[in-house]
């Protein structure tokens, strides 16, 4: 329970930080930040939807390891695909952790009914939030964007939720 209010009241900072961004006129952040899997990953904000907290799936059988199966999200059946799978970093699941995680459902208008499990949300990120950019990595997956490093030092991937929703290797999901 306290979890679902947690992220209500994250869900609510965010949307006021938006709503004053955008009443201000100033340079609205553009991306969500999230952890997932030891990895940061910035997601568009035009490309995101609602984000529900952790409440199982229902397993689908002969696909992927990162496809996890389907939920029931406030009345819409979505696939839930495990975002470090996906991407390339496979971490062991447990429901300790699972509990902790978020799924972030993509927006209806990318015409895919999924949701992403992250295991942290960090906020809203805009450029002004990084030192340094540079392309992506030789070999990464066509929905990689830029990667830009912060202040601290630590690395973030920009990820394009449209392109991935399009991607071959995200609609297959099928073993």
């Amino acid at each position: 329970m306290a979890n679902r209010e947690a992220l209500r009241e994250l869900q609510t900072r965010l949307a006021s930080r938006l709503q004053a961004a955008k009443a201000e006129g100033s340079n609205v952040s553009s991306w969500l930040a999230v952890e997932t899997a030891g990895e940061r990953y910035l997601l568009p904000l035009g490309h995101a939807g609602e984000i529900f907290p952790w409440n199982g799936v229902q397993a689908v059988p002969y696909t992927h390891p990162w496809f996890l199966g389907v939920a029931n999200l406030r009345g819409s059946l979505m696939g839930v695909v495990d975002l470090g799978g996906l991407a390339g970093t496979a971490v062991a699941r447990t429901e300790q952790s699972l509990a902790d995680s978020s799924l972030l459902a993509m927006n209806p208008a990318l015409e895919v009914n999924s949701a992403l499990l992250v295991d942290r949300l960090l906020g809203l990120r805009g450029t002004d939030a990084f030192v340094s950019s540079e392309p992506p990595a030789e070999g990464a997956p066509e929905f990689f964007g830029t990667r830009y490093t912060d202040g601290q030092g630590a690395l973030w991937q920009e990820l394009n939720l449209q392109a991935m929703a399009q991607s071959q290797a995200f609609l297959s999901i099928g073993v």
